[in-house]
C-alpha cells in the first residue's frame, strides 16, 4: 500500500519542493544533486571529488564577466587562493578571510609578460548590480570531509561560492533538532562548506530562523517581515526566502550587514536581525532625502536589548561604503561609561581601529572634525557653555552625521541646539531603547520623528528578547503611599547621585527616605532575597538595585548574614535527609557554597569618610572593584559572581545576558526604569524571561507609570513588563489545555494523581499508551509538556506553584515515560530535571521513571515478543510496539550507514510509519509488519557470514552485484575474490596519508581500482564496468580517508 499525494506530510514534499519552487519564483537557477557524478577532469557540477565545496566550473566565467581586462593566470591566481586549504585555521578565522576577499576583491600579485610585478585586484561578486551574479541552488548536495560524508538539503551557491546552507525538518518536528542534530554535526564533519558561508537558515517551514556560523541557538532570530510594510509570506519559510534570499536584499544582507566581533573567548560572526536590516535601511533612505528632512534623519527606537548598538555599525558602515561622500560620524553619549562601551563595540567590530578619535574637549572636538575621521566619540556635555552665551561654530562641513545615542535624556534638551549650532549643516539621527515621551519636542526639534519603531511586543514576539515580568513583593511594614516631591524624583532620576545630592536627598526626603533605607525593612528584604534568588526555576544572574552606595552595601551585608543562615540550616536538613530528597538538597548547597556577590557603586570623593558616618565599610569593596575586572565576571556565564548589589553602575547600557532578575527597591520612572529593567530582556541560553521583583513599589500602577510615552501605532498597547501573575495564568491555561488533551485520548488525570502504587503505575501506561496514538499526537503532547516545564520554572518560588505541582509533575512524568521508549536521550538527566524542577520532597509520590533498557534487535526472540503481545491489553500492546518501533529505527540507521545499499530497508520503514500516521495500518497491523522487518534485519546483519566476507567486503560486493546481476555461483566467488583483493591492495600500499587531498595519489587509488575491477566477470560490460568503477571509487573516497579506516579479513 502506498500513501497518496494527500497523505505526504514528508520533508520533502511539504518543506524542501516549496522552498526550491520559492527560489525558483525569485529567478534562482536549481538542480537536484542527489545523483551527481565526480570524474577526473570535473563531473556533473565539475567537481573531481565530493571534498570540493566551490563549483570551479561556474566561479571561473564569473570571474572572468567582472574583470574582464585581466588575463587568465590572474584568473586562475585568484581562483587558486579562492579555494585554497585552509583546515589549519580556526572556521571563524577562515571564513572570515574568505569574507573579506569576497567583499573587497582577491589581491593578487603576479609577473607580466616583461617580468614586472603588477598588483591587481580580481572582483568576485557584483555588490551593485545584482542581476550581474550566477545564483544557483543545490539540493542534496553531497560533501566529503576528512571522517564523514554528508548530504546538506540545500546549498545556494552565487558565482560558484557557497554562500548558502539551508537545513530543513519535516512541518512536524521539532526545529531545534535541526541545529542540534545537524547543523553541529555538519559544521565539525564537512567544515570546509563553512568557509565560505554568509547565512545559515534552519526551517520547519512552520518556523524558520536565521543566523551564521559561530551562532548558538537562542541567537538563531526568525524573519517576520519581508519588508517595512510589514509584508508577509504565507507561512514562515516564505517571509524568510523571500525577506533574505530575493537577489538584491541577499547581496545588502551580505555586504552590509555582516560583522565579526571579537568577543570573550573568540570571535562572532553576526548577521543582522530583520528588524535592524529593515530600520538601517529606511534610515539610509531618509540620509539619501537629507534636503528635503534638512538633516532631520529621525528617531531610531528599537526597545532595549534588540540590538540598538549593532544597527548603529551597520547604518555607519553603510554609509561609508555605498553613499559618496567623505563622511564623519560624531558619536554622541551623555556618560563616560556610555562612550566607552559604545567605542569598545564599534572597536571589536573592527569598524573602528584608531585610538585617537575621542574629543576630550570643544577645542579637541573642532581640531578632529578639521582632521580625517571616518568616526569621532565625544560627550554631549562637550556642548555646553555658560548661561547665555552662543555655541561656537566648529565645522560647515556637510558631510557629518550626527549619531546621539539615548538623545531622549534631560541634558539632550537644552544641549541637542547647541550641536545645532556648532554643526549646522550636519544630519542628525538619534538611537533610542525607549520610546519619546510626549513632552520632548526639543528632541523632535533636532532629530526629526521616527524613521524605525521596534516595539516592545515586536521584539518579544520576534524573539529578539525574552518578556519581563514583574513581581509585587513590597514589605508589609512598608507604606503603602511615598508621596515623593518632583525635585527630589529628578535628583533619583539623574541615576549618579554625588555626595551632595545624597545629602539633599538625606534632607529634603527626609521622613520617606528613612522609611525606605530603615533597618527592619532592609533586613525583611534581605532575608527574601536569600529565598528568592535560591528557590528560582532558573539560576541565572541576578542585581539588587538600591536607592544609594550606603543602602547597597547594607543590603549587601545583610544579605550575606541571611545567605549564611539558610545554608546552615539547609546543611541540618541534609543530615537527616534521604535519597531524592538528600540529592536535591545537596545540589543547592553547592550552589550557595559557589555564589559569589559583589558591591559595583561608582567612586567619588571622600567617600571613606561620608560612609562611615552612615555605618559602612566601603574599602572592601573598592578595593575588589579596582583589583578584579566585576564586569566580565558577571557577563561571564560561567562565573561564579552571580549576585551584584548596585545603586546606578550598570543600570544603563551594561549587556549580561546570563542576568535574569532585578531586585528592585529604589523610586525610578521614564527612561531610567525602562533602561533598568531592560537589563534582564537579553536571550540567553535556556533563561525563558527576565524578572523584577518590585521591593518598592514602581510598577504598583503600571499603566499609570507608561502613560507619559508617545503612542507609537494606533491600537500598539506593548509594554516593556507585565504583571507576573500573567504567568501563572497562562501556565494554567496550559495546564487546562493539556488536560483537554488527556480528556481527549481517553486519559483521566485527576485518576491518576488520586491512584496509588501499582494501579498508579497502570493508569501511567495505559495514559501513555493512548497518547503515542500516533507521532502527531506524541509531537503536540511533548510540546504542551515543554511549555508546562519552562512555565512552571518562570513562577518558581510563587506559593501558587505548589499547588500547581501534583498536575505539572504527572504531566512532566508521561512526557519522560514517552522519552524513555527512544531511548537515545540520557533518561536520567529528565528525572533530574523533573525532581529539580518540582521538589520532589513536596512532590505526590508513586511517579516511577526507569532509565531505559537498551535492548539489542539481533537478540530479541520475536517469537517471544509476538505471543506475549497477543495476550496483552491493547493499551500496553502499543507501548511494546513503540519500543520495537525505535529499535528497529535505530538498528536501520545503523546497517545503512554500515552498507549504503540496505536504503530500501530505512525507505520500507518510513513507508510504514507514515501510513501508520496517515491512519492506513493499525496498531496489529505495524506490529506485524514491524516483525517481519526485524526479521529480514536479522538475517541481513547475518549475512556476511554466510558470504564469508567482512562488512567492508560485504558493502562493495553489494555495490558490484545490485541490482541483482544474475551471477552464477561462480561468477559470485570470482566477484568476492576480487572484492578482497581489492581491499588488501588498496589497504597496503594505496590508501597513503591525506590520499585524497592530492590529485595525484587520488588518481593512483582510482587507476587501482579500475585494473583490479578489470577481472570481474565477463557479464560486466564496458560501460557496466565503467560504472562500477565510479560507484566503487566514491564509496573508498567516502569511506577510508586513511588507512587505518580500512580493515580486511
Amino acid at each position: 500500500m502506498t500513501t497518496g499525494r494527500g497523505n505526504d506530510y514528508s520533508e520533502d514534499a511539504l518543506v524542501e519542493q516549496p522552498v526550491i519552487h520559492l527560489f525558483q519564483d525569485l529567478h534562482w537557477e536549481t538542480a537536484n544533486c542527489f545523483d551527481e557524478t565526480f570524474l577526473p577532469g570535473g563531473g556533473s557540477l565539475g567537481r573531481e571529488t565530493p571534498e570540493e565545496v566551490v563549483l570551479v566550473r561556474r566561479l571561473k566565467p564569473a570571474l572572468k564577466k567582472l574583470n574582464p581586462d585581466l588575463p587568465q593566470e590572474v584568473i586562475d591566481l585568484a581562483i587558486a587562493e579562492i579555494v585554497r586549504d585552509r583546515s589549519t585555521m580556526s572556521p571563524v578565522s577562515a571564513n572570515r578571510e574568505i569574507y573579506q576577499m569576497i567583499k573587497e576583491g582577491v589581491r593578487l600579485q603576479y609577473r607580466n609578460p616583461k617580468g614586472e610585478t603588477i598588483a591587481e585586484n580580481v572582483r568576485v561578486i557584483d555588490w551593485n548590480n545584482p542581476e550581474n551574479n550566477e545564483y544557483f541552488l543545490a539540493s542534496q548536495f553531497w560533501v566529503s570531509g576528512d571522517l564523514y560524508k554528508r548530504r546538506a538539503d540545500l546549498v545556494g551557491f552565487i558565482n560558484g561560492i557557497p554562500l548558502v546552507f539551508i537545513e530543513l525538518k519535516a512541518s512536524h518536528k521539532d526545529l531545534k533538532k535541526a541545529y542540534k542534530d545537524n547543523f553541529r554535526d555538519y559544521k565539525t564533519s564537512i567544515p570546509q562548506l563553512f568557509w565560505y558561508n554568509g547565512i545559515v537558515i534552519l526551517s520547519n517551514g512552520s518556523r524558520s530562523v536565521i543566523g551564521t556560523i559561530t551562532s548558538e541557538w537562542e541567537h538563531f532570530n526568525e524573519w517576520k517581515r519581508i519588508n517595512s510594510e510589514g509584508e508577509e509570506g504565507i507561512v514562515s519559510i516564505e517571509t524568510m526566502v523571500r525577506g533574505t534570499c530575493d537577489k538584491e536584499k541577499f547581496l545588502d544582507l551580505i555586504e552590509n550587514f555582516t560583522l565579526f566581533v571579537e568577543i570573550t573567548g573568540g570571535t562572532a560572526k553576526v548577521i543582522a536581525k530583520n528588524h535592524q536590516f529593515l530600520g538601517v535601511n529606511n534610515a539610509i533612505e531618509a540620509l539619501k532625502g537629507i534636503r528635503e528632512n534638512q538633516g532631520r534623519l529621525g528617531v531610531f527606537w528599537h526597545t532595549q536589548g534588540s540590538g540598538k548598538s549593532y544597527s548603529m555599525i551597520f547604518f555607519s558602515q553603510k554609509v561609508l561604503r555605498k553613499l559618496s561622500g567623505n563622511w564623519t560620524f560624531v558619536i554622541v553619549t551623555d556618560r563616560l561609561e556610555l562612550d566607552d562601551q559604545i567605542y569598545q563595540n564599534f572597536a571589536h567590530s573592527g569598524a573602528v581601529r584608531e585610538t585617537q578619535a575621542r574629543a576630550e574637549s570643544g577645542e579637541d572636538l573642532q581640531r578632529l572634525l578639521r582632521e580625517d575621521h571616518r568616526y569621532i566619540f565625544t560627550l554631549i556635555q562637550k556642548f555646553r557653555t555658560e548661561r547665555g552665551e552662543p555655541y561656537p561654530l566648529l565645522t560647515s562641513r556637510s558631510d557629518i552625521i550626527v549619531i546621539a545615542d539615548e538623545a531622549h535624556r534631560t541634558q539632550y534638551d537644552t544641549l541637542a541646539l547647541n550641536m545645532r549650532t556648532a554643526l549646522p549643516n550636519a544630519a542628525f539621527i538619534a538611537f533610542t531603547g525607549t520610546p519619546l515621551i510626549q513632552t520632548e519636542q526639543k528632541t523632535r526639534e533636532v532629530f526629526g520623528d521616527y524613521v524605525s519603531v521596534y516595539t516592545y511586543r515586536q521584539s518579544t514576539e520576534d524573539g529578539a528578547t525574552v518578556p519581563l515580568y514583574y513581581e509585587n513583593r513590597i514589605p508589609e511594614l512598608q507604606l503603602t503611599n511615598l508621596n515623593i516631591n518632583a525635585d527630589i524624583e529628578k535628583i533619583i532620576e539623574d541615576a549618579e547621585l554625588d555626595p551632595e545630592q545624597e545629602r539633599k536627598l538625606e534632607r529634603e526626603f527626609s521622613k520617606d527616605y528613612h522609611l525606605i533605607t530603615r533597618d527592619d525593612r532592609l533586613e525583611r528584604i534581605a532575608e527574601d532575597i536569600v529565598t528568592h534568588f535560591t528557590s528560582r526555576g532558573y539560576q541565572g544572574k541576578a542585581m539588587m538595585v538600591s536607592i544609594d552606595k550606603a543602602t547597597a552595601v547594607k543590603m549587601y551585608d545583610k544579605v550575606q548574614k541571611y545567605w549564611r543562615e539558610h545554608l546552615r540550616n539547609l546543611e541540618v536538613q541534609y543530615r537527616t535527609a534521604q535519597g531524592e530528597e538528600k540529592e536535591r538538597l545537596g545540589n543547592l548547597i553547592n550552589l550557595m557554597h559557589r555564589t559569589d556577590m559583589a558591591v559595583v557603586v561608582s567612586q567619588s570623593q571622600n567617600e571613606i569618610e561620608d560612609l562611615r558616618e552612615k555605618g559602612v565599610d566601603i574599602i572592601p569593596h573598592r578595593a575588589r572593584l579596582v583589583r578584579e575586572d566585576l564586569a566580565t565576571k558577571f557577563k561571564d556565564s560561567d562565573d561564579q559572581l552571580r549576585l551584584v548589589f548596585v545603586c546606578a553602575m550598570w543600570l544603563t547600557g551594561f549587556d549580561a545576558p546570563a542576568c535574569s532578575t532585578i531586585y528592585l527597591d529604589k523610586p525610578m520612572k521614564n527612561h531610567t526604569l525602562m533602561q533598568t529593567i531592560a537589563r534582564a530582556n537579553r536571550i540567553f541560553g535556556e533563561k525563558n524571561n527576565g524578572l523584577i521583583v518590585d521591593y518598592y513599589g514602581v510598577f504598583k500602577d503600571l499603566q499609570r507609570a507608561l502613560a507619559i510615552y508617545a503612542p507609537v501605532a494606533a491600537g500598539d498597547d506593548s509594554t516593556p513588563i507585565k504583571d507576573k501573575g500573567q504567568l501563572i495564568g497562562l501556565l494554567r491555561q496550559v495546564l487546562a489545555e493539556t488536560q483537554a488533551f488527556c480528556e481527549a485520548h481517553g486519559v483521566d488525570a485527576q485518576e491518576i494523581i488520586n491512584a496509588r502504587d501499582l494501579q498508579k503505575l497502570r493508569l501511567l501506561d495505559d495514559a501513555v499508551a493512548a497518547i503515542i496514538v500516533n507521532d502527531a499526537s506524541k509531537q503536540t503532547y511533548q510540546q504542551l509538556a515543554s511549555d508546562i516545564k519552562r512555565l512552571f520554572k518562570a513562577i518558581k518560588p510563587d506559593p501558587i506553584a505548589n499547588e500547581l505541582i501534583p498536575q505539572c509533575m504527572l504531566y512532566l512524568v508521561l512526557s519522560a515515560k514517552i522519552r524513555e521508549l527512544t531511548p537515545t536521550p540520557d533518561i536520567s538527566e529528565v528525572i533530574s530535571e523533573i525532581d529539580q524542577l518540582l521538589d520532589r520532597s513536596i512532590a505526590a509520590e508513586g511517579y516511577i521513571i526507569r532509565a531505559p533498557e537498551l535492548l539489542d534487535l539481533s537478540q530479541l526472540d520475536l517469537d517471544k515478543l509476538r505471543q506475549r503481545i497477543e495476550k496483552q491489553r491493547v493499551q500496553q500492546k502499543r507501548i511494546e510496539i513503540e519500543r520495537l518501533r525505535s529499535m528497529v529505527e535505530r538498528k536501520i540507521t545503523q546497517m545503512v550507514a554500515a552498507n549504503r545499499t540496505r536504503t530500501n530497508y530505512l525507505e520500507k520503514f518510513q513507508q510504514m510509519i507514515a501510513e501508520y500516521n496517515a491512519g492506513s495500518l493499525n496498531t496489529e497491523e505495524l506490529f506485524r509488519q514491524l516483525v517481519m522487518l526485524s526479521q529480514e534485519l536479522q538475517d541481513e546483519e547475518k549475512r556476511s557470514i554466510r558470504e564469508n566476507l567482512t562488512e567492508e567486503e560485504l558493502t562493495i560486493f553489494d555495490l558490484l552485484t545490485r541490482p541483482d546481476m544474475h551471477l552464477s555461483k561462480k561468477e559470485e566467488d570470482q566477484v568476492k575474490g576480487v572484492v578482497k583483493n581489492l581491499l588488501e591492495i588498496l589497504n597496503r600500499e594505496k590508501l597513503v596519508l591525506d590520499w585524497r587531498k592530492r590529485q595525484q595519489t587520488r588518481a593512483t587509488v582510482r587507476l587501482c581500482i579500475k585494473d583490479i575491477l578489470d577481472q570481474l566477470p565477463e557479464k560486466y560490460d564496458k560501460d557496466l564496468y565503467e560504472q562500477k568503477c565510479d560507484v566503487v571509487y566514491q564509496y573508498i573516497f567516502d569511506t577510508y580517508p586513511t588507512p587505518t579506516g580500512l580493515a580486511t579479513a
